[in-house]
């Protein structure tokens, strides 16, 4: 049995604050603003695996600290490192990253609304993985909205 990582508050906090993107990803009355809200709701969830993880994955296995990278580096690019499991996750929100940011400078035509749909309903699956990964009880945030906007 593997054991699970403690998950502290930050790693809860950040859980929290993805809930509240995906509801207001799912109030959203524009495809920009519901494809921004939901890929914010993927970082947050995406972050708070970091969180979990960050002081497990910066030790090797004597317990000594590994040398830094230098250079920022992507949550994207970090969560595969300490989450392999979630490394296609990881590619499929970098990808968006670009469109992301088209949609909150408020691009014409930078997402449609099938694209904010479709993201909005994989930042839910996302964050359901995301709880399971950590351990924790995933509550739905959105009791249904998703399953209407497939429709």
């Amino acid at each position: 049995m593997t054991a699970r990582p403690s998950t502290g508050h930050a790693a809860v906090d950040l859980l929290d604050q993805a809930r509240g993107c995906l509801a207001e990803a799912a109030a959203a009355t524009s495809a920009s603003d519901r494809y921004a809200a939901a890929h914010l709701a993927g970082l947050r969830a995406g972050a708070a695996v970091l969180a979990a993880r960050a002081g497990a994955g910066a030790a090797d296995g004597a317990g000594r600290r590994r040398a830094r990278s230098h250079g920022p580096r992507s949550v994207w690019a970090v969560l595969s490192t300490l989450a392999p499991e979630l490394s296609e996750w990881a590619a499929f929100f970098a990808a968006g990253a670009r469109k992301r940011a088209a949609a909150e400078a408020g691009l014409p035509g930078a997402v449609t609304v099938r694209e904010a749909n479709d993201l909005l309903r994989d930042a839910d699956i996302f964050l359901s993985l995301v709880c399971e990964t950590l351990g924790m009880p995933y509550q739905e945030p959105l009791t249904g909205i998703a399953a209407r906007l497939a429709g």
